[in-house]
């Protein structure tokens, strides 16, 4: 997916299909590329997530943008969602830190165990996002939990979008992992800096995400299934 996705996108940034432009039907796109409709069908998705596509019913796929600038997750738009992020999950983590119970630190460490052996995708975003939320719970401040369950969504999308495209999973456990070991401590200074950490994270695997294509094809590197 990831081969053809890069080559789809070169198209687009290279002007091979320009703005406004349709692309070819699935059917054509999977004969040109010798690539399976649910490899194609995975990458276009990503392309309409990158904000450089969308998809029309009945009506196929057109370009909208010529390059990648800010991936939209919901409602929200990645720098947006990052921006809150840092200014909430931060210091909520500080919060945390210094009023978990020991169920809160029950709770963490199962989903973390429950994470960290997880191989499916769809599943480990769901408890990606109920890890953040988890956090919020135990800042003991009903607030900062309504403000994660706002955004839990694009959160999720987020999440998806990092994992099946920056490949982020195991770096994620291990930032998690480091969160709960600082709520253990109760140390607030950990904590943030830990959260911080995170975030640093997934504004790293964004940027990289989001720069400029290299042209590859898709049997570059190996047959697509």
């Amino acid at each position: 997916m990831e081969a053809v996705l890069a080559h789809l996108r070169a198209a687009i940034e290279n002007g091979e299909y320009e703005v406004g432009d349709k692309l070819p039907s699935e059917a054509e796109l999977c004969r040109t590329l010798e690539v399976s409709r649910p490899v194609l069908r995975e990458a276009l998705r990503a392309l309409q997530t990158m904000g450089l596509t969308v998809s029309k019913t009945g009506k196929g796929t057109f370009v909208v943008a010529s390059s990648v600038e800010d991936p939209t997750f919901g409602d929200y738009a990645a720098s947006d969602l990052l921006e809150v992020r840092r200014h909430v999950e931060i210091p909520v983590a500080g919060y945390a830190a210094l009023r978990r119970t020991p169920e809160d630190l029950d709770h963490l460490t199962h989903l973390l165990e429950r994470m960290e052996r997880e191989t499916d995708t769809t599943s480990w975003v769901a408890l990606d996002t109920l890890f953040h939320l988890a956090v919020a719970q135990a800042a003991q401040n009903p607030v900062f939990r309504r403000v994660i369950e706002e955004i839990r969504d694009a959160l999720a999308r987020q999440s998806a979008f990092l994992n099946e495209l920056g490949g982020r999973r195991e770096q994620s456990n291990r930032e998690h992992r480091a969160i709960v070991e600082a709520l253990m401590d109760g140390s607030e200074l950990d904590a943030t800096d830990a959260m911080a950490h995170h975030l640093d994270g997934v504004e790293t695997t964004l940027t990289d995400i989001v720069r400029p294509a290299r042209t590859e094809t898709p049997t570059e590197g190996g047959p697509e299934a």
